[in-house]
């Protein structure tokens, strides 16, 4: 399934085989999670890189090719997630942030992604599966779970964390939360009962409208959704020296706000991307809590309903793409 112009459907196309070149590998999909991102590349509201492009980074599957003394050999099961590749040699590499690589390339938009029977990957930029996920299952560990918990170590040891938009990483990120102690709230669209009723059968402690009033003052608070507006509410429901996270790669214009509800050093930043080290550290906690995720599947050439779904804010927890008969 590509993309071919923004603003349209994905076309199901049959494309040539890829090839993996030195230090690659040839990946047959099983499974690949549907993320709000590509959807943001669907629908133009990101600039294509590549043109046409197979988009899809929540990739997990089963090495087909590789070379002698590489890190995954044939047979193995591994996932691509957004990150595809940094240069190794800039300022920031150098100084363990190439999720800010000048020169990086990602995964479904710089290159071909999981919405495909076949992918490759650079084998640095690949994770061994952790065992007794199965494919379904650990597909949205690769991006909902690897930005989720880069934007929740952002808010430090916060007693009381709001999530604002509780799809698929913040149903992941609020078992994170739980693990460690914290207060969970959930913030959704206003009216949406269905997803309220979701965020408290997942665990949160509260569940209720993104705009309206935190129960009480907030330590932090994330923000997956998409929308602007979000902000200042965010600002205005965390206590005096709090931290809100924007978690996403792309965002409504943010209207303005009076400088009071950020003074009193709060601190508004964002999350980019993420590094190997996120997904290394995420992938070993995530089976000791252990993370469970709630999917609904989808065939591969399903793609563009379940972006549809994502897109009317229907679906609770994961979209999974079923590309491999191993799924």
């Amino acid at each position: 399934m590509v993309v071919e112009e923004p603003g349209r459907p994905l076309a199901e196309r049959e494309l040539a085989e890829p090839r993996a070149r030195a230090g690659e590998v040839l990946i047959r999909v099983h499974a690949c999670g549907v993320c709000r991102t590509d959807l943001h590349i669907t629908d133009g509201e990101l600039p294509l890189h590549k043109r046409p492009v197979v988009p899809g980074h929540q990739v997990v599957g089963v090495v087909e090719e590789s070379s002698p003394g590489q890190r995954f050999m044939a047979g193995d099961r591994v996932g691509v997630a957004w990150l595809a590749s940094a240069c190794g040699a800039c300022r920031y590499c150098r100084e363990g942030l190439e999720n800010l690589c000048e020169k990086a390339t990602f995964t479904g938009y710089d290159r071909d992604g999981g919405y495909a029977e076949l992918v490759t990957a650079d084998e640095r930029f690949c994770y061994p599966i952790p065992p007794g996920y199965p494919d379904l299952s650990a597909a949205p560990l690769l991006c909902g779970g690897l930005i989720g918990f880069r934007a929740w170590r952002m808010c430090g040891p916060a007693e009381r964390i709001g999530l604002y938009g509780f799809g698929s990483a913040a149903h992941i990120i609020l078992q994170v939360a739980r693990n460690a102690g914290q207060r969970t709230y959930a913030f959704v669209r206003t009216g949406d009962r269905d997803a309220e009723r979701f965020a408290l059968e997942r665990g949160a402690d509260w569940a209720g409208d993104s705009m309206g009033p935190a129960p009480q003052p907030l330590d932090a608070a994330i923000i997956f959704a998409s929308a602007g507006e979000l902000v200042p509410a965010a600002l205005k429901a965390v206590r005096p020296g709090g931290t809100v996270v924007c978690a996403g790669i792309h965002m409504s214009d943010i209207p303005s706000f009076p400088y009071s509800i950020l003074w009193g050093e709060r601190l508004l930043r964002s999350v980019a991307n993420l590094t190997r080290q996120d997904g290394i550290d995420f992938l070993e906690l995530a089976p000791t809590i252990p993370v469970e995720t709630v999917v609904e599947t989808y065939p591969l050439h399903d793609a563009n309903h379940a972006l549809d779904r994502l897109r009317s804010g229907s679906i609770q927890g994961s979209a999974v793409l079923v590309v491999g008969a191993g799924a």
